[in-house]
């Protein structure tokens, strides 16, 4: 999963899987299991067992709550963009009607 996930962000993710001989379906159900907490303490190459109905709850709340945390990071940063932006228009605002009008001579 580590060397994935390493490929990925080098966008090179597609050609791992094609060097490994791995498909994209099972890097999901990898997730899902890693996620649940199912592949802690486990070694490479040793058999797992399907997910229990709590397990895989588990892993889609979480997956859930990191989405979720995602969109309030980015909201959270909008609303700061918003926040400076109104401000700058409003001090714009009122130094414009502080100015005296420019009159020909």
């Amino acid at each position: 999963m580590a060397a994935y996930e390493a490929a990925i962000q080098n966008s090179g993710g597609g050609a791992y899987l094609r060097e490994q001989g791995i498909y994209s379906s099972q890097i999901t159900e990898w997730r899902k299991l890693r996620d649940a907490g199912v592949l802690a303490g486990k070694k490479p190459g040793e058999r797992i067992g399907r997910l229990t109905p709590e397990q895989a709850e588990i892993a889609r709340l979480r997956r859930k709550l990191e989405t979720t945390e995602r969109r309030l990071a980015r909201t959270e940063v909008v609303l700061t963009i918003v926040g400076k932006t109104q401000e700058l228009l409003e001090d714009l605002s009122r130094s414009s009607r502080d100015e005296r009008p420019h009159t020909k001579p």
